[in-house]
Order: C-alpha cells, then sequence, then structure tokens
C-alpha cells in the first residue's frame, strides 16, 4: 500500500487526521450534550451512561487538542460544523428516546471505529504520535459502540431507518473535515 506522506503544503497526513479527530470529538461531544439535555425530562433513565460517554469525549478532545498544540496546527475547519451538527443530532435522538440514542450511538462509533483502524494501518509507519493519540480512544470508542448495542431494538422501525442516515452523515462529516 502506498503511503500518502504529504498533503498539501507542509501539512502531513498526521496533521490532517488529527485535526479531522479532534473536530469529530467535539461533534461528539455536543451529540451527548444534547442527548443529556434531553433526556433530564424525557429519559432521565439513562443520563448516567451519557454523561459517562460524555467524560470520555471530552478526553478523546482533549487528546486530539493537545497533540495539535505539539504540532502547532490549527484546528480544523470543520470544528463547528461538526459541534453544531453533534447538537442538532443528539438533541434530535434525544427527545425520539432510548433506542435513538442508542443507534446513534452504534452508527457513529462504528463509523468512527473503521475509520480510526484504518488511520492506525495508514500511519504505522509514518506518524506514531499520530497512531499513539489514536490507540488512547480506540477502546472507549468500541466500548460504547458495544454498550449501545445492547440497548439497540432492532426491530423498532425508527432505528432501521435512523442508523444508515446517522452512518452517512459521519461520512459525509469526516469526507468534508479532510478536504477542508
Amino acid at each position: 500500500m502506498e503511503v500518502i506522506a504529504r498533503l498539501a503544503g507542509d501539512e502531513s497526513l498526521g496533521d490532517r487526521v488529527m485535526k479531522v479527530n479532534h473536530a469529530g470529538e467535539h461533534g461528539a461531544v455536543n451529540i451527548y450534550r444534547a442527548q443529556l439535555l434531553a433526556c433530564r425530562w424525557w429519559n432521565s433513565g439513562i443520563t448516567r451512561e451519557l454523561r459517562e460517554f460524555l467524560d470520555h469525549e471530552m478526553r478523546h478532545r482533549g487528546i486530539f487538542a493537545a497533540e495539535l498544540i505539539r504540532r502547532g496546527r490549527p484546528r480544523c475547519r470543520s470544528y463547528h460544523l461538526c459541534g453544531l451538527g453533534g447538537f442538532a443530532l443528539g438533541l434530535v435522538t434525544g427527545l425520539c428516546g432510548r433506542a435513538s440514542i442508542a443507534a446513534t450511538t452504534v452508527a457513529v462509533e462504528t463509523v468512527v471505529l473503521r475509520h480510526l483502524e484504518a488511520q492506525i494501518s495508514t500511519l504505522r509507519s509514518v506518524d506514531s504520535a499520530a497512531v499513539a493519540a489514536i490507540r488512547s480512544i480506540i477502546d472507549d470508542e468500541r466500548a460504547h459502540c458495544d454498550r449501545a448495542g445492547f440497548e439497540y431494538t432492532a426491530g423498532l422501525f425508527w432505528p432501521r431507518i435512523h442508523r444508515p442516515l446517522v452512518s452517512w452523515a459521519t461520512e459525509t462529516e469526516i469526507w468534508l473535515g479532510m478536504r477542508l
């Protein structure tokens, strides 16, 4: 496999990946913040788990932010777009209930895990610091997907429609972030 060492100018692939991952984690933080806001009124039984996931995502965002600072790179131009999109998605799914929240988590984390594994594979021989940052969060992301999967009810109509849409939106956001 040919490894791309440089993108545009002096920004390496590792720099770009760190920027996009940082923006994505900002989106995840806002998904959980909005879901928590909605669940305070409709589904308070899952707020403890959502807070735990939010804490993980805030730590992940901090890891990528620190890596960007170490590299002397600004955050991704899609940072605020990810935050706004994440908040809107979290609010809608939070209002739709537990199955929708679980479907969102499974959809987002499945896409994210696939991208993280590909990033590790691509960057392994060219950017060990980026690989270390990615590896430091991957177990949390997998646990979110696994735990939400127990809540996900495949027989319900809404999650069957919802999951592909959220997966597509997540893929689109990553694609856009890599190009901005």
